[in-house]
């Protein structure tokens, strides 16, 4: 889709070499070496090399490690919504200038969209701005809302909400999407302004000049072993340098992380806290299609201390399909909930199965999602860099919408970098361009006023009516008040810090799946597409292989065997038969990041796999 023929000569050499090396596959290599972090009693876990040092490994010694470098003005990681928005306008804003500009864009999946999961209902505010003549330009905006509707779940019975004019789950105007088919559509409209789009590459580093400013990005090696140890057609990743590097690697990046601890980014904010969404796509019976409908709700499952919701859109796309989901949010605090198993008994609810009963289920994902919105943005800019989209978390949780705030976020970001990294005298204090306008931009701009405004309805259900006292408050202080009160609420905290211990928790009892409306774990996974080279150091890393048993199972029973929505982490016997040990399955992983934020021991760090890996989303 996204051919190579903009490319530098070095570039397209370099690609045609990864590729090369991605074709090839070795056979296991036995493994002989041991880790010095790993104990005798303790079964080794992670070999990945930002846990397991290479230069300390006599497997790697004498292996090339040179890697091959680019230059670009602006390298962009994601190819999401706000990563595409900005190298748009980027370009735009250059050939209206008639100067050249050369914008590289990185995108782990092994095409534009394909990690891409979201409801979606696009506000189209930034759209508008972005293209006037999106309509004329065919993007994929086939369902304008028609209907709307707003609930209240007991176990058996729906009570209706009114949905006011102002309130913000009012989606007047708005259109239901298939936010992998819109993503794909930018990125078509990307490359045709002459953006360089490197599909199935994943940025696994951050490169910094001598003075501390980011220098761009370096992509992951490819052809190393489960063990750890070097294949034969092992080769080095790329780096990707320029003058200012934009990651918009969506919820809870891992580079992001990196950046926050090395530039203090948090230091003035609350820590994010983030919710689990997962979805499906459903074929139902056209008798009971409204396209244009879109259904949410509150309450059952969940009790009325766990944050949480659905969604159910009928889309308008030749066929009677339905996208459905359960969002939870994760600073819930009972470790046996399985948000998973909340979703699969949802369906089971008399105003949901109606509309599911005689359909078949022909998607499934999950996704983590920002939820801290105002209280919890981070300083976006910093030597070198910005944040921008979901990375740093522009969400508008009520109205359950991050796509039009990540769009603008990334377009005010390209326009203040444009005439920066375009001025003929360019001067600078630091080696790594530092626009510090971007963040000034922001708080001038309609995502600021937006933030501001619901900043207290997501932290209004910490109180001890939980959800109703937060529908309370979001009726009389948002309705009434439009955001105006004199105060800011404060969220809970860290969301691995909320996990109560097993033993003071009751276990949930979840009913056995039917095969008809419910599903069991893995035969959902297989529905994502998701898929990972195997013989590769599984890309969910341990900081301490000893922790989960010592810790997450001692004292938790093992939460990440629930709330993991791919069956990832899972228990199993020693081979001895006395204990147990954790077996991580990366390879049923979709990166949702969910394991890396809820984990209480905090001991899991997601890295990325080799470039392609991971689900293969259609339109979700």
């Amino acid at each position: 889709m996204f051919p190579a023929s903009r490319y530098s000569i070095q570039a397209q050499r370099c690609i045609r070499a990864l590729k090369t090396v991605q074709a090839e596959r070795a056979p296991p290599q036995l493994y002989t070496w041991r880790r010095n972090c790993s104990s005798a009693v303790t079964p080794r876990i992670t070999s990945h090399y930002t846990i397991c040092p290479r230069d300390k490994d006599p497997r790697w010694e004498g292996v090339e490690m040179e890697r091959f470098a680019d230059e670009a003005d602006v390298v962009i990681v994601g190819g999401g919504p706000a990563g595409l928005s900005a190298a748009i306008r980027l370009k735009q804003l250059a050939n209206e200038q008639e100067k050249e500009l050369r914008v590289c864009l990185v995108e782990k999946a092994s095409q534009i969209g394909a990690h891409t999961l979201s409801g979606a209902c696009l506000e189209p505010s930034a759209l508008n701005e972005l293209f006037p003549d999106w309509k004329e330009r065919g993007a994929p905006l086939n369902t304008p809302v028609t209907e709307d509707v707003f609930s209240l779940l007991t176990e058996k019975y729906r009570i209706p909400v009114p949905m006011l004019p102002g309130l913000p789950m009012n989606n007047h105007g708005n259109y239901i999407v298939r936010l992998g088919h819109f993503v794909r559509w930018l990125g078509e409209q990307a490359e045709e302004l002459g953006v360089e789009i490197y599909p199935g590459y994943a940025a696994a580093e951050v490169l910094f000049h001598e003075d501390g400013s980011v220098k761009g990005i370096a992509t992951n090696d490819v052809g190393i072993a489960k063990d750890g140890s070097p294949k034969d057609v092992f080769e080095r990743g790329m780096e990707l340098h320029a003058k200012v590097t934009l990651f918009g690697e969506g919820c809870h990046g891992h580079l992001a992380k990196q950046l926050y601890r090395q530039f203090n980014l948090r230091e003035n904010c609350e820590p994010q806290t983030y919710a689990i969404g997962l979805k499906e796509v459903w074929l139902i019976d056209e008798k009971k299609w409204r396209p244009g409908r879109v259904e949410h709700s509150v309450g059952w499952p969940l009790n009325r201390n766990t944050y949480g919701g659905s969604f159910l859109y009928h889309l308008n796309e030749g066929e009677p399909l339905v996208a459905l989901g359960f969002v939870v949010g994760l600073d819930y605090t009972n470790p046996y909930l399985s948000p998973f198993r909340e979703f699969q008994r949802w369906k089971h609810h008399p105003f949901v199965s109606k509309t599911l009963e005689g359909g078949n289920r022909i998607a499934y994902g999950a996704r983590a999602l920002n939820e801290g919105g105002y209280q919890c943005l981070p300083k976006v800019t910093f030597p070198g860099g910005m944040l921008i989209g979901c990375s740093p978390g522009f969400m508008n949780v009520p109205k359950i919408k991050g796509t039009h705030t990540a769009m603008k976020s990334g377009m005010l970001a390209a326009e203040a970098i444009f005439p920066k990294v375009t001025a003929e005298d360019l001067a600078s204090e630091t080696a790594g361009l530092h626009v510090p306008e971007y963040e000034d931009n922001l708080k001038k701009s309609w995502i600021w006023k937006e933030l501001y405004a619901v900043r207290n309805i997501r932290p209004s259900f910490h109180n001890y009516f939980g959800l109703y006292g937060g529908m309370v408050y979001t009726g009389v202080f948002y309705w009434i008040l439009r955001g105006k009160e004199p105060w800011t609420l404060k969220h809970a905290g860290l969301d691995s810090d909320q996990l109560k211990p097993a033993k003071e928790c009751t276990p949930i009892e979840y009913p056995k799946p039917d095969g008809k409306l419910s599903f069991d774990l893995l035969s959902s996974v297989a529905l994502s597409g998701t898929n990972h080279e195997g013989d590769q150091p599984p890309h969910l890393t341990l900081k301490d292989d000893s922790v989960p048993v010592a810790n997450n199972l001692a004292i938790y029973d093992g939460p990440e065997q629930r709330f993991c929505p791919a069956g990832v982490y899972e228990y199993v016997p020693l081979e001895t038969g006395e204990g147990m040990r954790l077996q991580i399955n990366a390879q049923n992983c979709v990166h949702c990041k969910t394991c890396d934020i809820k984990d209480p021991s905090q001991n899991i760090n997601w890295v990325v796999p080799e470039g392609s890996g991971g689900p293969a989303y259609n339109g979700m």
